[in-house]
């Protein structure tokens, strides 16, 4: 058999040459993020997307997308980014692998496609390809795709990229067709979060390099136009959500000249983080105390790089796209409206620092120009950077790989976060370490008097002490701190069995009649409920609430205790079938009994 001519081999041709370096790069990002496929879920975020979200586990079916087109729950509108964990549920359930997996993938498709567009814009195979890696590889990304509630991100980022490629598509032959795929595929990444609101920007950025369109930019602005409708629909949905969720921080909380002063350092701190990604958090906490001369210097350094870039973008056009395109597409994320109480976020970068990758590796490939030696040392620097980014990478994947690690990295590297703290308590809690639990709890309620996750927990700490009057101050005080729907409902849910455990009945039933007014879908205020009207000689209704429980979740002792109130309200038959049913669900039907005979009691 005669051999192959070099010419049909797989670089014979830029296609295939791109088809192995694409599935290099799917390669790497796989084999460097498997190990979160053996993680679990995240005590922060997970639960309310996922893990006890009870539209997301009911699967992908018409009810579930008629809530998510119309939920604002968690402060958000984006129902792509629902449906995608629904039918995680539906194919994975409660295994928490499928979930981080489809999170890899999506990360590897997105690196894939990045190279994709970069090289389908520039003609440059190598500086797209090492932009691409430098966003599949480094560790500032971890956070997106190691942290399940984090697929908004991924999802939207994907959806970018393509109408990105599709707006390559549009410019080599306009067609009202062709821009309508664009605008669907961005209305898409605004479905699945709206940090892609500044598309229509990049857009012009791309104009200007690398198509290098010769319309006038008054010409190209107006082609924008049509585009600008989906943002701003979507700013208005999304500070409708935001507000519905009350996650946006008040004027008195954070004024404005505190955000201008914050986001000016922010924006420094991830330029260092990009150059030296080390002390990475889930949370930074915002900072305390006087920022003006902080934020001053930081204006400085960002004027100036700012004045440079304009400059040399003259001559060097790629310099000023991806220096603008980490400054405008950071612009949403950066804090001018605060959402939540984070300083700034690692998530945030995922887009933003693609420019500062277009950047610097066009940068230095220019720099190296055609000398030999030069592009020796850059390759080899570029393979060395990689590598270590790639170690880095894998030392953070390692802090994901369970909760307490997680929380207690977090709490090292951002001393001053009651949210980390918060979580690492939670976390102990999870894995009945209660004693070592309560001094996080305590240090949260230090850091932040009116943090109300730390005020259920130290009133649930109390209550567990035999401590009720106490735990009914504590919840009391609680429902002071927090509107959060869900965080209201559960404080007067465990009000409700303080008050019980002191025997006042009366009050019991209406804390927990007021949590589920707030949240219908409160179990513990539903069992509370059915208690009391059992204690009380109200079987019927104790029967209601029982079926609210049970309509809930399919529980062994909401059907124990069914049974119980059926029987006393003469229903024999029905009891009998209740009684069958929460003996087949239970691991341990006596301690079952023990369980009710207990709350019974009380």
């Amino acid at each position: 058999m005669s051999s192959l001519p070099i010419n049909e081999g797989l670089f014979s041709s830029p296609e295939r040459r791109n088809l192995v370096l694409g599935l290099l790069l799917v390669i790497a990002t796989l084999a460097l993020y498997n190990p979160v496929t053996h993680h679990p879920f995240v005590n922060f975020d997970d639960d309310r997307y996922v893990t006890d979200n009870t539209h997301v586990r009911s699967g992908l079916h018409w009810e579930t997308v008629k809530w998510a087109f119309t939920s604002f729950d968690e402060a958000n509108w984006h129902p792509l980014t629902w449906l995608s964990h629904a039918l995680d549920w539906q194919l994975f359930g409660q295994n928490p692998a499928g979930h981080h997996y489809i999170n890899v993938l999506l990360h590897a498709l997105n690196a894939v496609l990045l190279f994709w567009v970069l090289w389908r814009a520039t003609g440059s195979t190598g500086r797209s390809w090492v932009v691409a890696a430098l966003f599949a590889l480094h560790p500032i990304n971890v956070e997106s795709v190691a942290w399940v509630a984090e697929r908004k991100t991924i999802l939207s980022m994907l959806f970018l990229l393509l109408a990105l490629g599709a707006y390559g598509w549009y410019v080599r032959r306009p067609s009202i067709g062709r821009y309508m795929a664009v605008a669907a595929l961005f209305a898409c990444g605004l479905m699945a979060k709206p940090m892609v609101i500044t598309l229509p920007f990049l857009l012009l950025l791309w104009d200007y390099w690398p198509l290098q369109r010769a319309q006038s930019f008054a010409r190209l602005a107006l082609e924008k136009i049509p585009l600008l409708a989906l943002p701003a629909a979507s700013a208005v949905v999304t500070v409708r959500a935001q507000r519905a969720g009350n996650a946006v921080g008040s004027m008195v909380e954070y004024p404005l000249s505190m955000r201008m002063e914050n986001a000016a350092i922010s924006y420094v701190r991830y330029l260092g983080k990009a150059l030296w990604p080390s002390g990475l958090s889930p949370q930074y906490p915002y900072p305390e105390g006087v920022l003006k001369w902080e934020a001053i210097g930081a204006s400085v350094v960002l004027l100036a790089i700012t004045i440079l870039v304009c400059a040399a973008g003259k001559r060097r056009r790629y310099l000023a796209v991806g220096w603008f395109w980490f400054l405008g597409t950071m612009v949403p994320m950066i804090g001018l409206v605060q959402v939540g109480s984070q300083a700034m976020a690692d998530r945030y970068a995922y887009l933003p620092f693609v420019g500062l990758f277009i950047l610097i590796c066009w940068g230095l490939a220019d720099w190296a120009g055609e000398k030999a030696a030069a592009k020796i040392a850059l390759a080899v620097a570029g393979c060395i950077v990689l590598l270590a980014l790639s170690a880095v990478t894998l030392r953070q994947i390692a802090y994901w790989s369970d909760n307490v690690t997680l929380w207690a990295h977090a709490v090292a590297v951002t001393p001053g976060s009651f949210i980390a703290e918060d979580n690492l308590g939670g976390a102990l809690l999870t894995e009945g370490r209660e004693e070592e639990a309560m001094p996080h709890f305590r240090a949260a309620a230090a850091l932040d008097p009116i943090d109300p996750m730390s005020g259920l927990n130290l009133a649930a700490y109390a209550q567990r002490q035999g401590h009720a009057q106490e735990a009914v101050d504590q919840y009391a005080k609680v429902l002071t701190m927090t509107r959060d729907p869900r965080l209201r409902a559960t404080a007067l849910s465990d009000m409700g069995y303080a008050l019980r455990d002191l025997g006042d009945s009366v009050h019991a039933e209406a804390s927990f009649r007021a949590a589920v007014n707030l949240r219908p879908r409160t179990l513990r205020a539903w069992l509370g409920l059915g208690l009391t009207e059992q204690k009380s000689g109200n079987y019927a209704e104790a029967i209601k609430d029982y079926a609210q429980v049970l309509a809930i979740q399919q529980w062994d002792l909401g059907y124990f205790l069914l049974a119980r109130a059926l029987e006393q309200n003469g229903q024999a038959e029905a009891a009998k079938a209740a009684r069958d049913e929460a003996r087949r669900l239970s691991d341990n039907f006596d301690q079952l009994q023990q369980t009710a005979d207990n709350l019974l009691k009380k």
